[in-house]
């Protein structure tokens, strides 16, 4: 049972509850507080092995660091970094196997697993892979003892059911994990009986039924793998093959450490026990992720989407059918074209271009040169098991090619910083420009260390300074040193620039509010005329004074802001004062995605299928 759960689920790509193990929700149920204080009861027996613990045992991963996630998805294992069918299917099998061993009767064994199983879920929140391996569990325990034999997929289709009672479990990663892992274990069954079973016996039989297994799992869910990391693991039916002993031995350990914590001394002897398991598991994905070429960066686009799509029925459908020739030729066409997909880029019109993402309540502003290379300015928000970097810039990137010069961040709240710790350890720029405001920001943090990771030159922004490249120059006017040491608000100390290109100029102020622009008119008013303007702080009303934008006198005013926010932005002042400066306004709630071309002369955008060309003012 090696995938029993097969690739069963990955809990951070869904949102979870924040609690941490020192504070309770605040109308908190039973089972949020037996959650809460298997938590800590994990923490006082694990001590700096808890996060591992209890991404295994509760589905908590909030304490596992983005670069062991990483790490994992390199080696092909990140499905096991959580509570998921394959973990739910090796406790209920252990409590199984012990009660047997106790001389319990058979059939009461397997009532009593189902039962445990269901508290297990129960307690830990009850996780869609979980939910769904513990219905399928129940389903083939009652077959068995009525002595009525059930297609496995009409279990599967019972089990997957379940979750959907909330509709939203749908795009969670781990049932999506579950359900496809769970028909790969069941596809591979009927080809191993068809292939495996005439021409092998014994142990060379069970090797190449758990290989054939772990390979045809590990293809069938490497489309959604894609999608949400960005790559292909092609060592992973080996790393799972390692790490599935591993894993079997090591559940059950850490769930007899949890169920024995109350009792002095006996949970501390199998939390000890399960340590260098631990070890042990940590090193197959470190070891599989440190081979050269493990994995390979693929796009994660509506192109990688269908082809992937096809690939995963054709493989079904090769599996289970007599004849599988052709279905096999589909799938491997269609994982070639996954493959391959960085290498199919966008036409570029070899303008410069602005392109304003669509990354909801945050901002993510992408320059790119004539020569097809970039600058990026923000990288969008962050959300529990993703961001705006990994779901949108990077694939947006990848999709049109080029390298990435460098990444300028405004301002370290997390609408502006959540993404770019995955854009850095993915897209590689040259140079980090910061304006380095203190804050405290765990995400502002975890871009610094990924910068530091790969080797990327951080600088602190000051006024003045100065990039150049292809033609293009990148002038920054603020922050100043002096101005922001009295600030208390990242806000107020945005990184300020003006992008040059010929004739044209566009003006990137982040999420300056009025007393920053105060200072800017003071200190740079020369440098503030553009003709395309990022209005500050997605159209709030503390930003955009009527003096400002008389200073700057935009003929296009272009606002990234998120549909239905909860803030009320943009403000109808700011709309107002932006029609009397005569701006065409553009947002990114109403057109999505846009794009500003310049030739150095003439200024045009496209925005929701169509495309303008705009006056100049001045």
């Amino acid at each position: 049972m090696l995938l029993g759960g097969a690739m069963g689920g990955l809990e951070s790509a869904r949102p979870v509850n924040q609690t941490t193990a020192h504070q309770a929700p605040a109308n908190h149920t039973a089972l949020d507080a037996a959650r809460l204080r298997a938590s800590r009861s994990i923490e006082r027996l694990f001590g700096r092995d808890a996060p591992m613990a209890k991404a295994l045992l509760i589905a908590d991963q909030h304490d596992i660091p983005p670069e062991v996630r990483d790490r994992y998805a390199r080696a092909g294992m990140v499905h096991m970094l959580s509570i998921s069918g394959l973990h739910v299917a090796i406790v209920a099998g252990a409590v199984a196997l012990l009660l047997q061993l106790a001389r319990v009767p058979r059939a009461a064994a397997s009532i009593a697993s189902v039962l445990v199983t269901a508290v297990y879920v129960a307690v830990i929140g009850a996780p869609a892979p979980a939910l769904r391996s513990a219905v399928m569990l129940a389903m083939v325990s009652a077959s068995k003892a009525t002595q009525r034999p059930t297609s496995p997929w009409a279990s599967l289709a019972v089990g997957a059911l379940i979750p959907l009672i909330l509709p939203r479990t749908v795009l969670d990663l781990g049932y999506q994990l579950s359900v496809v892992g769970i028909a790969g274990l069941i596809a591979s069954g009927a080809l191993g009986r068809r292939l495996l079973a005439p021409r092998l016996d014994g142990w060379r039989q069970k090797v190449a039924r758990e290989l054939l297994t772990s390979v045809v799992a590990t293809i069938l869910t490497a489309p959604l793998i894609a999608w949400y990391f960005g790559r292909l693991s092609l060592i992973a039916p080996l790393a799972n093959l390692a790490a599935g002993p591993v894993i079997a031995i090591l559940q059950p350990t850490l769930f007899l450490a949890l169920v024995a914590a109350p009792i002095p001394g006996l949970g501390a002897f199998f939390a000890a026990a399960a340590h260098p398991l631990l070890l042990l598991f940590d090193g197959v994905a470190s070891a599989a992720a440190s081979i050269p070429g493990a994995s390979i960066d693929v796009v994660p686009s509506l192109f990688t989407v269908v082809a992937g799509g096809v690939m995963v029925l054709a493989l079904l459908v090769a599996a289970m059918s007599r004849y599988p020739m052709r279905p096999a030729v589909v799938a491997a066409g269609s994982l070639c074209l996954i493959a391959w997909s960085p290498a199919l880029h966008f036409p570029y019109s070899g303008d410069v271009e602005l392109h304003v993402l669509d990354v909801g309540q945050g901002d993510a502003i992408l320059l790119r040169t004539d020569r097809g290379r970039w600058v990026l300015f923000d990288a969008g928000r962050v959300w529990q098991g993703g961001d705006a970097g990994r779901s949108t810039i990077i694939p947006y990137v990848m999709r049109r090619g080029g390298t990435v010069l460098s990444f300028v961040l405004s301002h370290a709240h997390a609408d502006h910083v959540g993404g770019a710790a995955s854009v850095i350890k993915a897209l590689h720029p040259a140079t980090f420009w910061d304006s380095a405001f203190p804050q405290g920001s765990v995400v502002y943090d975890d871009a610094l260390q990924a910068a530091r990771s790969v080797g990327v030159e951080w600088h602190r922004v000051h006024a003045g300074d100065s990039l150049t490249f292809d033609g293009v120059g990148v002038k920054f006017l603020a922050p100043d040193s002096a101005w922001t040491a009295s600030l208390s608000d990242p806000n107020s100390a945005s990184t300020i620039a003006l992008v040059e290109y010929g004739e044209n100029r566009f003006l990137l102020v982040g999420d300056a509010e009025e007393p920053e622009e105060d200072w800017l008119i003071d200190h740079s008013r020369d440098d503030l005329h553009a003709d395309v303007l990022k209005v500050g702080h997605h159209g709030s009303s503390t930003s955009s004074s009527d003096r400002f934008l008389a200073a700057v006198n935009p003929s296009l005013a272009v606002i990234s802001v998120g549909a239905g926010n909860l803030y009320g932005h943009p403000s109808t002042d700011v709309l107002a004062a932006l029609a009397r400066v005569g701006a065409r306004v553009l947002r990114t709630d109403k057109v999505g995605t846009i794009v500003v071309h310049t030739d150095g002369h003439h200024i045009t955008y496209e925005a929701a299928g169509e495309n303008w060309q705009i006056p100049r003012q001045h």
